[in-house]
């Protein structure tokens, strides 16, 4: 199966995986309060399922055993994200992560330039800048808002580890692809790194966590469940190793400075009380870096 995206199809895709991620976040706060490591390897789970029929038609499927090392690290780095993110959220304060995520981009940026994967230059930097500086402007607007302060302690380093977890994930992935070690398949490259990120998240949540609350699920939880399962997991990360076969790590890892604006636009919907001029400076640089960088991809 040959990649066919184009880099415009690529832009477009990513646009969607900002939006899905962003409903994902209300979508979470509906459920009952369940082991959260579980979860995620059950969300997995069902991800993996939902990519089964796409994935298993390819004649890459079955991956070779010295590909079996790669997709383990891809699936470490999910791991090491959702791990560090439930740890952190009883250490660290919302705004602090949010504005550690902002660096995200950076990361692959620098962790791509180390793989050979990103080209030496100053454009794509600098966008990557300006969407960090208007991501900050909305964590800035949303900790006046709540009153919440900015601080660095233990669980906000924890989660900038986490940070640098998932900035790695679409560089292994594009250094995999540049090198001939992962498939042209998207969905199979979603398919193992998922499978195997949701097993090492579940043995986490199995001696981290109690097993019983799952008993506890609602049928309302488990409808949540498989919709964050088959879109907010299965879609995004297929979108995600979509756009990595012709983006750079960089440029694909900048459309999460769009989530934010996604989760602004649905506060402001469900409390348009709230809106505020604080919002729109971070507002106004995060959509011209996504036009710069949609730009740069049609040039």
């Amino acid at each position: 199966m040959r990649v066919s995206a184009s880099p415009h199809a690529a832009h477009l895709g990513m646009l969607l995986w900002a939006v899905l991620v962003g409903l994902s976040f209300p979508a979470v706060g509906l459920m009952s309060e369940l082991p959260p490591l579980q979860l995620t390897a059950l969300r997995f789970a069902i991800a993996c399922g939902g990519l089964w029929w796409l994935a298993h038609r390819s004649p890459s499927f079955v991956p070779a055993l010295r590909v079996v090392p790669l997709y383990g690290a891809m699936g470490l780095c999910l791991a090491g994200f959702f791990g560090a993110m439930f740890w952190a959220a009883h250490h660290a304060t919302a705004v602090s992560m949010s504005t550690l995520f902002v660096t995200v981009p950076l990361l692959s940026y620098g962790l791509g330039l180390g793989f050979g994967v990103e080209p030496l230059a100053w454009r794509l930097p600098g966008i990557l800048l300006l969407g960090a500086a208007g991501a900050l402007g909305l964590a800035v607007a949303e900790s006046l808002e709540q009153g919440g302060g900015l601080r660095f302690g233990i669980g906000e380093g924890v989660f900038f580890l986490g940070c640098v977890s998932t900035a790695l994930y679409p560089v292994l992935s594009k250094w995999g692809l540049v090198t001939g070690r992962l498939p042209d398949s998207a969905a199979v490259r979603t398919f193992w790194s998922l499978g195997l990120g949701g097993l090492l998240i579940g043995l986490l949540g199995l001696v981290l966590e109690p097993v019983g609350p799952l008993a506890t699920m609602r049928w309302q939880d488990l409808l949540l469940l498989v919709y964050l399962g088959v879109f907010s997991t299965a879609l995004t990360f297929w979108l995600l190793q979509r756009a990595t076969a012709v983006l750079s790590p960089g440029a694909v890892t900048a459309y999460g400075y769009l989530v934010p604006f996604v989760s602004m636009l649905l506060l402001f919907i469900q409390a348009p009380s709230r809106i505020g001029w604080a919002w729109l400076p971070g507002s106004l640089l995060v959509l011209a870096a996504m036009a710069l960088l949609m730009r740069r991809g049609a040039d």
